[in-house]
């Protein structure tokens, strides 16, 4: 995506999965602001695009600095480093270093790594504590909690899993960037793998025995939130990062059948809309 009046001079490539939730939080962001970016979609499958990298997930951000090439990982440190310098415009490399990567060994004995301050903003000016603070919880809610509740719907039954896949098939474009065998591969793989995996999910994080409840449920848990607010979004009369961050993960699914049903028996349409237009028309760009 290229914006002609980005004022960031940042050259960044998004390795992505065109509709996984975190890569569309990433996306969601950079569009709302403007930032020119190139995208190189990685087989979700085979993952040969990021055979270069130490870190096997996406989203990766990598930026072209006069230094060399920065890398970011993670969607939630990926925002916050960024909006970190859309504010404060210090060294990309001297913010990335304010999120470490720590290794533990949690209490099952699984060694795991996790990036510290991901949801933080480092910043030189003074800020709205309660704000900044309330952003921040909801930003760790959509990770925590919203987003577990989109795959056992997404992937519901055999047939909703390929659908779905098909869906994302045509939403990425996948017959531009992979060869017949290769899409093939990832439908048929992914969709059953999926299936199975939706299944595991919805008992891992206790969702009720119709998934679409547990959906409906926390749509209209941050609407309550948003509502109680009295403004449009969550941020105000335009989107904070948690605004960002509810859509972005939820436009992932905008072409499945959980995305349909849920605008029908949640009160989440008009936000989402409301959304979408901010984003699609860049109006972030004038606060930068």
């Amino acid at each position: 995506m290229l914006y002609q009046d980005d004022p960031t001079e940042l050259k960044l490539t998004l390795y992505q999965y065109q509709t996984c939730p975190f890569c569309c939080k990433v996306r969601v962001f950079l569009d709302y602001y403007g930032i020119s970016y190139d995208l190189i979609e990685v087989d979700p499958v085979l993952r040969q695009a990021i055979k270069w990298s130490p870190y096997k997930k996406v989203p990766i951000l990598v930026a072209k600095l006069s230094q060399g090439y920065q890398p970011l990982n993670d969607s939630s440190m990926i925002i916050s480093a960024l909006s970190t310098y859309l504010k404060d415009k210090k060294d990309l490399r001297e913010i990335v270093s304010c999120y470490p990567l720590i290794t533990f060994v949690d209490e099952d004995g699984a060694k795991k790594s996790e990036i510290m301050n991901k949801y933080f903003q480092v910043l030189g000016q003074p800020a709205v504590a309660k704000e900044i603070s309330e952003e921040r919880k909801w930003r760790q809610w959509v990770d925590d909690v919203f987003v577990h509740v989109l795959s056992p719907n997404v992937y519901r039954t055999r047939e909703e899993a390929f659908e779905s896949f098909n869906w994302f098939s045509e939403a990425g474009e996948w017959e531009k960037h992979f060869p017949v065998w290769e899409r093939s591969i990832i439908i048929f793989v992914g969709a059953w793998a999926m299936y199975f995996i939706g299944n595991r999910l919805k008992k891992k994080y206790q969702l009720k025995d119709d998934v679409r409840e547990s959906l409906y449920d926390e749509c209209n848990y941050w609407m309550r939130a948003v509502r109680a607010k009295g403004s449009k979004f969550m941020g105000g009369d335009r989107p904070n990062l948690a605004d960002l961050a509810v859509y972005g993960v939820l436009c992932s699914i905008e072409g499945c059948q959980a995305f349909k049903d849920a605008l029908v028996h949640t009160k989440i349409k008009h936000w989402y809309y409301a959304m979408k237009d901010v984003v699609d028309n860049h109006q972030g760009s004038q606060f930068i």
